[in-house]
């Protein structure tokens, strides 16, 4: 298994959020041209795990897609994914430039 989240983008939809397990995990959200605005988390604190976070962006009109993964080390990996895209990018997704927390560096082959 590689560090990237390579699950095709799915349509942000009622019904396509319903079918997401209330686990904890990771998501990434995307516009149209499946490009990444946010790198998120589902934690203990977060009511319907992944489903309910996903809930909170149905009514957004930037967001159109997303992805997620079922992971119980998911601050861990949301700051994975979040070195990755800066190491990709050059910057942290328009939606997580205001992370609180210090990333290290990744160098992706």
């Amino acid at each position: 298994m590689g560090v990237r989240l390579e699950k095709p983008f799915l349509l942000l939809q009622a019904a396509a959020v319903k079918a997401v397990q209330a686990q904890m995990g990771v998501y990434q959200l995307a516009d149209d041209n499946e490009q990444v605005l946010y790198i998120g988390s589902a934690d203990a604190r977060s009511l319907f795990g992944l489903r309910g976070e996903l809930q909170r962006f149905l009514e957004d009109p930037e967001v159109t897609r997303f992805r997620v993964e079922v992971n119980t080390a998911y601050h861990t990996r949301r700051q994975e994914l979040l070195m990755l895209h800066q190491a990709d990018h050059g910057e942290l997704p328009v939606r997580n430039r205001d992370y609180p927390f210090q990333l290290g560096r990744l160098s992706p082959a």
